[in-house]
C-alpha cells in the first residue's frame, strides 16, 4: 500500500469524511483490520479562507507548497488537496513536487465521462463555480460542459458554504435553497449535479435528487484509493 498526503483543514468537516472514506475503502477492499497510510497536515482555515476572499493566491500557493514539500519529505506517495476550491493551485503545487497529486476535478470528470453525461450542474464556492480552474479542465479534458447558478444562485451557494457547512451548521432551508437552484439548472439543461465543494455532501445527497449526483468528496478518496492500492 503507498502513502497519500493530505492537505486538509479546508474545511476540517469535510476532512473527516475523507479521513472516514478512505479508511472504510481500505478495509472493504483488503478486508480484516486494514485501514489507509496517511499523512494528514491539517490547516487553519481562517488564515486560508482570508487569502482565498482577498484574492491573495500567491500567499495561498506558497503556504501549501510549504505544505505539500513536508508531506513528500515525511513519506507521502501522492498529494491529495482535500478541497476543490484549492485545486486553482493545483498545478503549481503539482510543480513543485516529485510525487504525484491525485486531482478532484480528473476524478469528478471521469465518473461522469464513464456516465455519459455531458452538462452537470456545478455547485460549490464563487471560486470554483465562476473562475475556470476547474470548470475548464472538465472541458478540455473530458468534454464535460458544467452549467452554473446565476448571481444571486452562486451567492446563496457560496454564503452558506462558509457560514454554515464548514461551521458544521446543517439547515432545511439550506437544503431547500440548494435544491431550488438544482431544479433551475435541470430546467437549463442539466443532466446531473456536481457537489464541488467538499462540504456540500454533508447537506445533498443522491436520496434528495433524481439527477445523477457526482459527490467530488467521495470520488476524489476513491481515486486516492486505488492509487494507494494499485
Amino acid at each position: 500500500m503507498r502513502t497519500l498526503g493530505l492537505i486538509g483543514g479546508m474545511s476540517w468537516e469535510s476532512t473527516t469524511t475523507y479521513y472516514r472514506l478512505l479508511n472504510e475503502m481500505v478495509r472493504e477492499r483488503l478486508g480484516h483490520l486494514h485501514s489507509a497510510e496517511l499523512i494528514l497536515w491539517s490547516v487553519d482555515f481562517e488564515r486560508i479562507a482570508r487569502l482565498q476572499h482577498t484574492g491573495q493566491w500567491d500567499a495561498a500557493a506558497e503556504a501549501l507548497i510549504t505544505i505539500a514539500g513536508q508531506l513528500e519529505e515525511a513519506g507521502a506517495e501522492a498529494l491529495m488537496i482535500c478541497t476543490n476550491t484549492m485545486h486553482k493551485l493545483a498545478d503549481i503545487i503539482e510543480a513543485s513536487l516529485s510525487i504525484p497529486l491525485i486531482h478532484i476535478a480528473d476524478a469528478t470528470g471521469e465518473a461522469i465521462k464513464a456516465a455519459q453525461l455531458k452538462r452537470p450542474a456545478l455547485l460549490g464556492t464563487r471560486f470554483t463555480m465562476e473562475q475556470d480552474f476547474y470548470k475548464e479542465r472538465l472541458t478540455e479534458k473530458y468534454g464535460i460542459e458544467a452549467i452554473i447558478p446565476d448571481e444571486a444562485g452562486r451567492q446563496i451557494i457560496h454564503e452558506i458554504i462558509y457560514d454554515e457547512l464548514c461551521k458544521g451548521l446543517i439547515k432545511d432551508t439550506s437544503k431547500a435553497a440548494y435544491l431550488k437552484q438544482i431544479e433551475l439548472l435541470r430546467k437549463q439543461g442539466a443532466d446531473s449535479v456536481i457537489l464541488g465543494c467538499t462540504e456540500i455532501g454533508l447537506l445533498i445527497s443522491q436520496k434528495d435528487t433524481d439527477l445523477p449526483v457526482f459527490d467530488t468528496t467521495s470520488l476524489h478518496a476513491e481515486a486516492a484509493v486505488n492509487f494507494a492500492l494499485s
